[in-house]
């Protein structure tokens, strides 16, 4: 009974997260899909010289709280740096966006999630990120809007950090190099990367949950 009434409160803070993460799409997504096209965003990062690799990262972090085309800002590094270091770049940024996201939420947003959802909302959320929280950090990271919200609950429910941190290297890991991959190619978002980056994750996170468990026994 009291995970029924810790449900509802866990759904309205999730529904306020999606909500402040899907506000700024629909206000200025169609302006930075346009700016940010394939040679739009390769030729904003070549702007930066030699740090244009570290432009590219800036651009993935930013994510969090802009509507990037992450993927074609993946593809562009592809373009500029080919497919292995290209990949190297947009895994470390990918990663990089979710540790932000975590660590802001975990150290900052505990109080404002505690008033959204109560004690017994927080404490089901908790249960949920224990037991299955690898599954949804590894595959949101192929999906639009969920790898920012899923990282942001992550760490408002404390989620175990050295957990995460795999979950998130499995999701984003094949993430980066397919779209590396796919820019280097000269392909801008086909079909094909969304598969592979969708079913790669649940492979990585297959072997890693199984290696956590023989570790832990």
């Amino acid at each position: 009974m009291s995970s029924q009434k810790g449900t509802r409160p866990l759904v309205i803070l999730v529904f306020v997260l999606l909500v402040l993460i899907v506000v700024p799409f629909m206000i200025w997504g169609a302006k930075f899909d346009a700016a940010l096209s394939l040679d739009g965003a390769r030729g904003w990062m070549e702007q930066f010289g030699s740090w244009a690799w570290l432009a590219g990262m800036v651009l993935l972090v930013a994510d969090i709280l802009l509507p990037i085309p992450s993927t074609v800002v993946m593809s562009a590094l592809g373009l500029m740096y080919g497919w292995l270091w290209g990949g190297v770049i947009c895994t470390a940024g990918s990663v990089l966006s979710g540790v932000v996201a975590y660590g802001s939420c975990r150290l900052l947003g505990r109080p404002a999630a505690r008033w959204i959802a109560g004690e017994e909302g927080l404490s089901r959320g908790e249960e949920v990120f224990a037991t299955g929280g690898g599954w949804l950090v590894a595959l949101s990271r192929w999906t639009p809007v969920l790898p920012e919200a899923v990282a942001c609950l992550a760490g408002l429910m404390r989620m175990r950090w050295s957990t995460f941190l795999l979950a998130l290297m499995c999701g984003s890991l094949p993430l980066g190099f397919t779209f590396a991959a796919i820019g280097h190619a000269g392909q801008d978002r086909p079909a094909l990367a969304l598969l592979l980056s969708g079913v790669v994750p649940v492979l990585l996170w297959l072997v890693a949950g199984r290696l956590m468990k023989k570790r832990g026994r």
